[in-house]
């Protein structure tokens, strides 16, 4: 999904402004409780077999036309909350965010296992990581023990301000733009043909219609010629299974887009939309809890 694609790198951007500093960095908030337990779960779930509306509101449509209509709708939508876990270059990402479409958002996001808040407002961006957080993320970055623990110091239990044209910002606010984040479903849609509609199922206890686009082997790569002669002592990478992407549709009032679950290729996981419309409230964190990202800049030497 083009999107779970943008989470990831904002995700990553958040580790490596933060722990950076400006000079080399150049070159989401709802508590932890409030990750959902879809989030929680170690695999990504189709939607619960359930029994469809009568009548049937996409009896007369093509799966294609379903779809058309869901991206439609929830490309309309002024709000919405997304919860769910991505899998890409051996990384999960669990992510919780409410954003509306004035690139405002509060959510939260986990990766290798630390946790970090975000909110965004008046485009100001606000990051509030963990220790564990931190400790991930300044590793990944090649810095030094010392230059790790002098860098949590400066924001353990602090929010790490972004001000607009500082680095990073502008790649950070990439999570909190709505916009961006609902066009990328016309790249998810299928080519015309390719989609079928699955047995109905529940989101949430929401009856749902259910699209499946199946790809082969040869479309991700996963077909192979003549096999290589590996080198001994060495093992085969494992190949990529196809992915198959589901799309639950509702059934009842507008047909948004419920959730997105992606099994097999390269970055599985599943993505639940909700809270459509609905009014998003970002606090500002105070000032005395705040650290500017400017100050971080002795950190990288």
């Amino acid at each position: 999904m083009a999107s779970h694609r943008k989470l990831r790198a904002a995700a990553v951007v958040c580790a490596a402004v933060a722990v950076a500093g400006p000079a080399s960095a150049a070159a989401w908030a709802a508590p932890p409780a409030a990750v959902r337990a879809a989030v929680q779960e170690t695999a990504p779930l189709l939607p619960v077999p359930a029994p469809s509306p009568s009548p049937d509101p996409f009896a007369d449509l093509t799966p294609d036309e379903i779809v058309d209509r869901a991206v439609t709708a929830t490309q309309s939508a002024t709000s919405l909350r997304m919860a769910g876990r991505v899998f890409s270059e051996g990384q999960r990402l669990d992510i919780d965010f409410a954003v509306n479409d004035r690139d405002e958002c509060t959510g939260l996001m986990k990766i290798d296992g630390g946790t970090a808040e975000l909110r965004r407002v008046d485009d100001f961006t606000y990051m509030k990581g963990d220790e564990a957080f931190w400790r991930v993320s300044m590793a990944s970055q090649g810095m030094s023990e010392p230059q790790i623990d002098a860098t949590i110091e400066l924001v353990k239990g602090r929010w790490l301000k972004i001000a607009p044209g500082q680095a990073g910002s502008s790649d950070l606010s990439g999570v909190c733009d709505l916009k961006g984040l609902l066009a990328s479903l016309d790249e998810d849609k299928a080519e015309p043909g390719t989609l079928i509609r699955g047995p109905d199922g529940e989101v949430d206890g929401t009856p749902v219609a259910t699209l499946v686009k199946k790809e082969t082997g040869e479309e991700t790569g996963t077909e192979t010629t003549e096999p290589e002669t590996t080198a001994p002592g060495t093992t085969e990478p494992e190949p990529v299974k196809p992915e198959t992407t589901t799309v639950s549709v509702s059934q009842e009032g507008k047909p948004y887009i419920l959730k997105m679950v992606k099994t097999g290729g390269e970055e599985p996981g599943s993505m639940m939309l909700s809270d459509f419309d609905k009014p998003v409230d970002v606090v500002v964190p105070p000032a005395s809890e705040t650290v500017d990202l400017s100050k971080l800049g002795g950190t990288s030497a």
